[in-house]
């Protein structure tokens, strides 16, 4: 069998090869982020370093320095990967309400359950290390307006019946801030279990708006 040449040797790559090499790139930043969610859950912001991210990724420290140059690299790219989860799990659970139930408690059950996803912790997490951090508070601030802005968005198409902007305004910013304090209150007080008397609370506060 004749032995290829240098020059066949030294042919570039396929388009095929290049696929696999991108998807292969693609796979690893993700191992990456899914390890620096794990940490950030797991030990905190403060205790998170990229030989800890590194570790619980299964990869060398070079391996993931070489997709993220820096732990600023990884954090700003795993809090986009957090909105970005954030956004679509709202959207997805926002339109998969039915029209002929009682969506104020589905729409209240579907964030109260959002809000207990360990993604919601690690965004608990971090805009905790952002009140002392500047560069973290940079990152955080437009990522939490993104997702303000598409949550508003989603709400609007799944209740169209809201024809009071101010009550639907004053609904929506209950329920966020209301929601998203019991689930911090129960990271710190995990056996607490009045819940569901804050949740029926809300509900019936939104109903009152829906109907004012």
């Amino acid at each position: 069998m004749a032995k290829p040449n240098k020059k066949e040797k030294n042919l570039p790559s396929g388009p095929g090869e290049k696929g696999w090499q991108a998807h292969k790139s693609s796979s690893t930043r993700q191992q990456i982020l899914d390890a620096a969610v794990q940490c950030i859950v797991k030990i905190g912001y403060a205790n998170t370093t990229t030989m800890m991210i590194a570790k619980e990724a299964g990869l060398s420290r070079g391996a993931t320095l070489h997709h993220f140059p820096s732990k600023l690299d990884i954090i700003k790219a795993t809090v986009d990967f957090l909105y970005e989860k954030r956004i679509r799990a709202f959207r997805r659970s926002g339109r998969e309400l039915p029209q002929d139930t009682d969506r104020v408690k589905m729409a209240v059950d579907a964030y109260w359950e959002h809000v207990n996803h360990p993604l919601f912790v690690a965004f608990f997490e971090l805009s905790v290390a952002a009140r002392h951090d500047e560069e973290l508070r940079k990152i955080l601030i437009p990522a939490q307006q993104k997702f303000d802005k598409e949550w508003y968005l989603t709400a609007r198409e799944v209740f169209p019946e809201w024809t009071d902007e101010e009550a639907f305004n004053l609904a929506l910013s209950l329920s966020q801030k209301l929601l998203e304090g019991i689930a911090i209150s129960h990271l710190m007080h995990p056996r607490d279990n009045d819940q569901g008397q804050l949740l029926e609370f809300l509900e019936g506060q939104i109903r009152a708006l829906l109907k004012g």
